[in-house]
């Protein structure tokens, strides 16, 4: 197949390598891929060692001449078989360079909630009629997706998960001295930002109920932490010293390798968290909030925890009970790896896409 990909880069490699590695994995398995992004420097190298082809474009807005302008004029000059449009920015742009000619316009879709019938906007991105298939990262967006979409293509949305490979995170793990801990304490890990739908005040409530455990080091990992209401909750949690806020990190899976335990505490909708694939395919275990990704991902008593949305308690004493039970903690750790190498594996994730992508593309040939 041929297949043009229209996406846009991340800041780091860990952000964009579980997307990046499904085009690399695609060309090397003898299809023709092409890729337009703002792609960062190491990227563009790996790109190039897997022979998909890259034109350098910054997306800049939903609606850009120069964006449809560029796609059109690829899609004029090659024979595409599929043109893959992969976030809002890129979809109604996609959206509206391909009307006319005779390509399979494949939309990925990684929330399951904000799209409204009723918002006309959306007619512009993931209700655009031009669009003929969505891939979805969990069961759950698959549903919500399904529910909104013309009657014409809900044969055509389908769940797909983002895998991950064991073989990327071979890393060693983070010296925690550096963020201000080590290894005699048990190190607890929060990734996020923010944003209240990330739940970051839920973390801090449940550590405000664990600060009890003079040995627990709770570990802050995201930007503009340093905000309110956190910090007067940190200050009032009985455990300012012991919770620690070393900012943005590009090694965060690094930091998951080397720490006892991963909260992810959302309490909006996620499709598919990358932080749990992350702190799985690292053998750690992970609490989280019972939120749609969550629940296809962590199988509770096997690799972790689910506990219902917005729960501080619960959170706390899931983490207490592991503090205390070492045997148990130790039993997650080992099984955190076995759904990355099936349910969630990228070689299942490249199977998948293929699939689907060759089954859309071969009504243009019928």
């Amino acid at each position: 197949m041929n297949i043009l990909v229209f996406t846009r880069s991340t800041s780091t490699i860990n952000q964009f390598r579980p997307e990046a590695e499904i085009y690399c994995s695609m060309a090397k398995s003898g299809h023709n891929i092409t890729i337009i992004t703002d792609v960062i420097p190491e990227q563009l190298e790996r790109f190039e060692q897997a022979g998909v082809r890259v034109i350098p474009h910054k997306i800049t807005k939903k609606i850009s001449l120069n964006s449809i302008k560029l796609i059109r004029q690829e899609l004029t000059l090659h024979s595409y078989d599929v043109l893959y449009a992969c976030c809002s920015k890129t979809i109604p742009n996609a959206s509206f360079a391909c009307i006319g000619f005779n390509v399979q316009l494949i939309v990925y879709r990684g929330t399951s909630g904000g799209m409204y019938r009723t918002d006309p906007s959306n007619y512009l991105c993931m209700l655009h009629p031009r669009i003929n298939g969505v891939v979805c990262v969990s069961s759950a967006v698959t549903e919500n997706v399904k529910n909104k979409v013309r009657q014409s293509i809900k044969n055509n949305v389908r769940t797909i998960y983002k895998g991950h490979d064991l073989a990327w995170y071979q890393e060693p793990a983070v010296d925690l001295d550096i963020l201000g801990s080590n290894q005699k304490y048990f190190n607890v890990l929060c990734i996020g930002s923010n944003r209240p739908h990330k739940g970051l005040k839920v973390m801090l409530d449940a550590a405000k109920q664990l600060a009890d455990i003079n040995e627990l080091r709770i570990i802050l990992v995201g930007k503009n932490f340093n905000c309110e209401p956190y910090q007067s909750q940190i200050i009032n949690s009985g455990m300012a010293e012991r919770i620690l806020q070393p900012g943005f990190r590009r090694d965060a899976p690094s930091i998951a390798k080397a720490c006892d335990l991963v909260i992810l505490p959302s309490i909006g909708k996620e499709g598919l968290s990358r932080v749990i694939l992350e702190a799985l395919s690292n053998g750690t275990p992970v609490v989280s909030s019972a939120n749609d990704g969550a629940v296809e991902t962590i199988e509770n008593d096997v690799n972790g925890y689910l506990v219902p949305i917005g729960d501080s308690k619960a959170i706390a004493d899931k983490i207490r009970m592991l503090h205390q039970d070492r045997k148990k903690l130790k039993e997650l750790a080992e099984h955190t790896t076995d759904i990355i190498k099936t349910k969630m594996s990228h070689t299942e994730t490249v199977k998948n896409m293929l699939e689907f992508f060759q089954s859309l593309s071969s009504k243009n040939k019928n």
